[in-house]
């Protein structure tokens, strides 16, 4: 029907109301808005027809709530614990970290909530697999995935208990699982290992989603599959379980999805569960027949931490391309990289030129330490500037480098070098370079920040030079676009093979690593890094790592916050604590602690402070990029 004709100047008024259900007296409702918070890395996305916000924690920090906003007073988390190592000597698979995700957690403006994010446990050649450390969100804790048992000493047959346990060696009855001792349960039983000749298959780590495969006698069994979750935006696996081993050439035991390592045969060292998942280490192997050799384990995933909620209905920015995390400031659409995946243009995209920060993985502390001090291992590559990305349809490769492992005692004293980032294959920040180590290892390796010297070995009073050289360009101490090649420096010298021994810091981005001395303060500092473009410096987001407030460079700002490719501490034993370079490089603790280096920031680990014990890991690389919203 036709709509009727007035001469009412009113008519249209009077219809607009009846239609919206208002009138002219009773004001709208304010339009919905959700809580206000900082912390992690932001990401926000669409899902369902509503906009949500996921704050990703891959390192530890702190969740802080400003304000509750109209929509909830809920967040909605996902708490993964560091997984089990494979346990060593053809072992059981590590357990997955613990998995805990749940709506309806609620929360209060001005509070802080503190984020621990577990690291995974640490793989030896002859002994059960360590077991992963905790994550904690408030009062919600993940318990670290079990470690695999090992054939080298009785007590440690049985895989370990954890949010998922570890796999059982062949004389193990049945890996230990989650249920008891962790409640509420977090994952699944280990499997056990096989008696039967003629390899000894080993029991999987169990996984979030299914217990880990026995082991047969040809065969190790499988890690358990983990649990999928979409709470990132991203549908992602987290919490598989490690591959068991067996005992001379038959099959190992593959890891379970969600970064379970894969198990091993022979003498060599397990898969390393995958960094920030919680994924369980593949177990090492053994040889036979003949004079039988222990392979290690591998070391477990780290955790990770992830809190979401609602922010509204229709999205604020679009987003012009796929890929990452996202998120808006700034008049820009920033796609944050953690891990590897596709930078991709969507239908609207309109040719430009995007911002970009690239930083390879951190290097790995030397190993053996103790009084003999080991290397801090040199940061990642850090290249920053703008590029042109073309015309749609455009889609390009995102690496994230992983930081490279630290060195131990027997098998690897030299840390390992980081791998690379790259933002497409012309856009490449190489890993940083391994820290030194004691006796004939002492050299750290090259790298975009090269290693720090481990002390001589020879008995000399001298100390020895750096051999590496750092790849990256020296930093000229202004932020800004940096060359081709990137900025990193060179690790410093070790001291003399003397009294209170010191490693030198590994090379960081914005300055040189510190040599060692014999005598207090001992120095063997890490190089400091460098914060980031003002481009990259969201107060909502936690890119980096603390850094000065008080800066030397020009266009830095006193926040102290987005510092990043920082070069690992030198280790001195027991004398002195020394610090990592500002921007996520790896402290080293009085009591022979090595530090990892922070996640997303392409930080060096810290040497290690004893022959048993492993240099930090290096923290793994970041891919920032950017365009106008």
């Amino acid at each position: 029907m036709a709509p009727i004709k007035t001469n009412n100047p009113y008519a249209s008024y009077f219809d607009f109301f009846s239609r919206t259900g208002t009138d002219a007296v009773t004001p709208e409702p304010p339009p919905a808005s959700g809580l206000t918070a900082t912390g992690g890395v932001i990401s926000d996305y669409e899902s369902g027809g509503n906009r949500y916000r996921a704050h990703i924690f891959t390192s530890s920090g702190a969740l802080n709530v400003t304000a509750l906003g109209n929509i909830a007073s809920t967040v909605e988390y996902l708490v993964v614990a560091g997984g089990g190592a494979g346990g060593g000597d053809f072992g059981g698979g590590g357990g997955a970290g613990g998995f805990r995700t749940a709506p309806g957690f609620s929360v209060n403006a001005g509070t802080a909530y503190p984020i621990t994010v577990g690291s995974g446990g640490i793989g030896v050649a002859e002994g059960a697999g360590g077991s992963g450390s905790n994550s904690v969100f408030s009062t919600i804790t993940s318990q670290g995935g079990g470690g695999g048992g090992s054939y080298s000493s009785p007590g440690t047959r049985n895989g370990s208990p954890g949010g998922s346990g570890g796999g059982s060696n062949t004389d193990g009855s049945i890996g230990n699982g989650n249920t008891p001792p962790t409640s509420p349960p977090q994952g699944n039983n280990g499997g056990s290992g096989s008696p039967a000749a003629p390899n000894y298959g080993s029991g999987g780590g169990g996984g979030a989603g299914a217990v880990g495969g026995n082991g047969t006698s040809t065969a190790g069994g499988n890690g358990g599959a983990g649990t999928v979750s979409t709470i990132s935006g991203t549908s992602t696996t987290y919490a598989g379980g490690g591959g068991g081993g067996t005992e001379g050439g038959s099959s190992a035991g593959s890891g379970g999805t969600g970064g379970g390592g894969a198990g091993v045969t022979g003498a060599t060292t397990g898969g390393a569960g995958t960094t920030n998942t919680g994924g369980g280490g593949g177990a090492g192997g053994r040889t036979y027949p003949g004079s039988p050799a222990a392979g290690n384990g591998g070391a477990g995933g780290s955790g990770i931490v992830v809190v979401r909620y609602q922010i509204g209905s229709q999205q604020s920015g679009t987003a012009k391309a796929t890929g990452g995390n996202i998120s808006f400031y700034g008049g820009k659409t920033i796609h944050a990289f953690t891990g590897s995946g596709t930078f991709a243009t969507t239908s609207d995209w309109s040719a430009s030129d995007v911002e970009y920060v690239v930083i390879g993985g951190g290097g790995g502390g030397g190993g053996n330490g103790g009084v003999n001090g080991a290397g801090g291992g040199g940061a990642g590559t850090y290249r920053t500037g703008s590029t042109p990305i073309g015309a749609h349809p455009v889609s390009t490769s995102i690496q994230v480098g992983a930081g490279g492992v630290g060195g131990q005692w027997p098998a690897t004293k030299k840390g390992a070098t980081g791998t690379s980032s790259y933002f497409g294959t012309p856009i490449t920040s190489p890993g940083g370079g391994g820290g030194g180590s004691y006796t004939g290892y002492h050299p750290g390796d090259p790298g975009g920040s090269s290693g720090g010297s481990g002390v001589r070995g020879d008995g000399s009073s001298s100390p020895t030079t750096p051999v590496a050289s750092a790849t990256g360009a020296s930093f000229p101490g202004t932020i800004g676009a940096t060359p081709s090649v990137g900025w990193g420096h060179q690790g410093g010298a070790g001291s003399g093979d003397t009294a209170n021994r010191q490693g030198g810091g590994g090379g960081g981005a914005g300055g040189a690593g510190a040599a060692g001395t014999n005598s207090s303060p001992y120095y063997g500092e890490g190089g400091v890094g460098i914060q980031m473009p003002s481009t990259f410096r969201d107060p909502a987001q936690n890119y980096g790592a603390p850094g000065p407030t008080s800066s030397p460079f020009t266009g830095t700002d006193n926040s102290g916050k987005y510092w990043v490719a920082g070069g690992g501490a030198g280790s001195n034993g027991p004398n002195a604590s020394v610090s990592g370079g500002a921007g996520g490089g790896g402290p080293f603790t009085t009591g022979l602690f090595a530090q990892n280096g922070t996640n997303t920031t392409g930080g060096g680990g810290s040497g290690s402070g004893s022959p048993s014990r492993l240099g930090g890991t290096g923290g793994d690389g970041l891919v920032l990029i950017a365009y106008p919203t």
